[in-house]
């Protein structure tokens, strides 16, 4: 399964929903995509991906620069979770130092949200994801989501907003 997760506060921005189109234009199977239209914030889509959508395991692909911080986020509140970077373009000087800069008070506040003040994210009911079939072993997964990313096809180009997110569960 594949849950996209993302901002989508705004009438002109919707992660999710560009991940989603890509997706299919790519020929990926409606009955297998998921959408977080909740996910304003890292923390938001970890706790909503556990709380909201049931999920226990996940591959989370998104940009290398939080990758790490993602997957803290999502083994502190109990996903386990591995990464693997999705960046669609290598980023020249100003960039990199930008995004780099940026992930020092964005880890903080992190911490600062798994540790002390626990914010509850937009919730809702439950709408836990289920499996069609027999579901994927995780080398298997990891492999094909790879080779995606390899191939500059899937993934790589879902990750059309900077700071959107594509958890395989």
């Amino acid at each position: 399964m594949l849950l996209f997760s993302g901002d989508n506060r705004f009438i002109y921005y919707n992660e999710p929903g560009a991940m989603h189109q890509y997706a299919l234009s790519l020929g990926v199977p409606e009955e297998v995509i998921v959408l977080d239209f909740a996910g304003r914030s890292t923390y938001d889509t970890c706790y909503r991906a556990k709380e909201i959508f049931g999920i226990k395991e996940a591959i989370l692909v998104t940009q290398y620069f939080h990758l790490p911080r993602a997957l803290y986020i999502c083994h502190v509140l109990g996903i386990n979770a591995f990464g693997v970077p999705a960046d669609r373009r290598e980023y020249s000087t100003g960039p990199w130092v930008y995004w780099n800069i940026r992930e020092l008070p964005a880890t903080l506040n992190a911490l600062w949200q798994v540790y002390v003040t626990h914010p509850l994210p937009v919730l809702g009911e439950p709408e836990l994801i289920s499996f069609p079939g027999d579901p994927m072993n995780r080398n298997e997964a990891i492999a094909i989501v790879r080779e995606f990313i390899k191939n500059e096809n899937l993934i790589r180009h879902m990750l059309a907003v900077e700071g959107s997110y594509a958890l395989l569960c």
